[in-house]
């Protein structure tokens, strides 16, 4: 009885500082809604509605169950100034670095939320592609009005709802019909402040319509270790007969916070393939959806995710199937290492009418240490009856015989343990299309998570 009391105790207590922490984004809103009387009505409507659903859902707690491993208290609690007030920032070498060489021509840079004219480069988008500031679009909606915050909807989602309310910019993107995109683009955002705690509300809403194709680079980076709060959302239409490519590219400092919804609407036979990358932030969180709502779809769902020291990263996806005749196929990895800790929670969803469904989904999970934790949650949850679905996971050391045969051949023990977990991630890093990309990832497996100490009792 006194063990329940406790937890009962603590129960109230979380529940008590969120409440606190709610009431301070609700007065937040407050003062943020004044001060922009040059939009619409459309555009405060939208915004109002957000808020609204944000006052009633509240922040999550562990005691929900898509956040029963992931607890946000450290993230909210900090006393974040806007982004209002961060909009001078000094352009220099730091982000052409963060360009990731010439991964792509076409460089969208937002930093500190806002976009920035003279680090951007757009000369090499044809004709044919529309890409305009989400900041300029929220004083005249009418071009986004029929995607923006349509499918990453507010309700029950209490991070969605707090970036519709507050966002202040981004990016939309449009690819017209039949145009094939041959170099991506690519979308900065960086994170300079230096004069305390700041969040912000990247908005990005992209469009490929009937037979286009276009490969997208979303990257979140900062030059130097700072304290804030990056809390984005992206959504993505992909017409029929279409296909998308979006790679997401999470690279943090280690002492932010980066929480992240990606919503992606499929037509008839369109194709998607996700790729999402985590590597940075203390805590971070990925929802990751995919609507199969056209027959003929193909969704392609790819993840890795890297942590050491007291990290957290947690990946939620859901693919719906909604209509006949779609394929999904889902490979998330991890690889821990330290003390940190990740979490993997997949569904997919075959609907009443999704006949004919082939969808496949896999997890794995690599530590190399043994204070490393995962939480993994693969699921199915099937309507119909003549469907094709394979789902599980799989959680492992290093092989030891592997270990012994390369440290035979007179390779170190780091070395070795640094070609066996990029053997591991291969996997993931052969299906990225962007060489520079796939180059600079490999790198980063080989030099940033070896360092870990053998197993107890590994003597190699």
């Amino acid at each position: 009885m006194q063990k329940h009391d406790v937890g009962q105790s603590d129960r109230s207590s979380v529940m008590s500082q969120l409440l606190k922490e709610r009431d301070y984004y609700l007065s937040s809103y407050e003062r943020f809604e004044r001060e922009r009387t040059e939009e619409p009505t459309t555009t405060r409507e939208m915004r109002r509605k957000a808020i609204a659903h944000f006052a009633e859902s509240g922040f999550p707690t562990t005691h929900d169950e898509d956040w029963k491993y992931t607890n946000i208290a450290p993230i909210v609690r900090v006393p974040y100034r806007s982004t209002v007030d961060q909009r001078k920032f000094r352009v220099g070498k730091d982000i052409a670095q963060l360009k990731l060489g010439t991964v792509a021509p076409a460089t969208v840079v937002f930093v500190n939320g806002h976009y920035s004219a003279e680090s951007s480069s757009l000369a090499a988008l044809p004709s044919g592609v529309e890409l305009r500031s989400i900041a300029g679009l929220l004083r005249a909606p009418a071009a986004i009005e029929s995607n923006l915050a349509r499918y990453a909807t507010c309700a029950d989602q209490a991070f969605v709802a707090l970036n519709t309310a507050f966002m202040e910019d981004g990016v939309f993107i449009r690819v017209g019909r039949g145009i094939v995109l041959k170099e991506p683009i690519h979308l900065l955002f960086v994170s300079t402040a230096d004069s305390g705690p700041f969040i912000s509300h990247p908005r990005n809403v992209i469009v490929t319509e009937e037979g286009a194709q276009a490969t997208i680079l979303e990257t979140y980076a900062a030059p130097r270790e700072t304290v804030y709060f990056t809390n984005s959302v992206t959504e993505l239409v992909v017409g029929a007969n279409s296909a998308l490519t979006y790679c997401k590219l999470q690279c943090e400092a280690q002492n932010a916070f980066h929480v992240a919804t990606v919503q992606a609407q499929l037509e008839p036979s369109a194709t998607f393939s996700s790729h999402s990358i985590s590597i940075g932030a203390s805590i971070a969180r990925n929802d990751i959806t995919a609507v199969l709502d056209g027959e003929g779809a193909d969704c392609l769902f790819n993840g890795l995710y890297l942590t050491t020291g007291n990290q957290h990263v947690d990946n939620h996806t859901r693919i719906d199937h909604a209509k006949p005749n779609c394929v999904s196929r889902e490979l998330y990895k991890g690889v821990l290492a330290g003390k940190s800790r990740a979490v993997f929670n997949g569904k997919i969803c075959v609907h009443p009418q999704a006949q004919n469904s082939d969808a496949k989904q896999t997890n794995k999970n690599l530590l190399l240490s043994a204070d490393a934790t995962i939480n993994t949650k693969p699921q199915l949850e099937i309507f119909a009856d003549n469907v094709r679905c394979t789902h599980g996971s799989t959680v492992g050391q290093l092989d030891l015989d592997a270990l012994f045969y390369l440290r035979s051949r007179g390779i170190s023990c780091r070395a070795a343990r640094a070609c066996l977990t990029a053997a591991f991630a291969r996997e993931i890093t052969n299906q990225l299309t962007l060489q520079a990309l796939r180059a600079w990832l490999e790198e980063i497996v080989m030099t940033r998570l070896p360092g870990s100490p053998p197993n107890e009792g590994d003597s190699l």
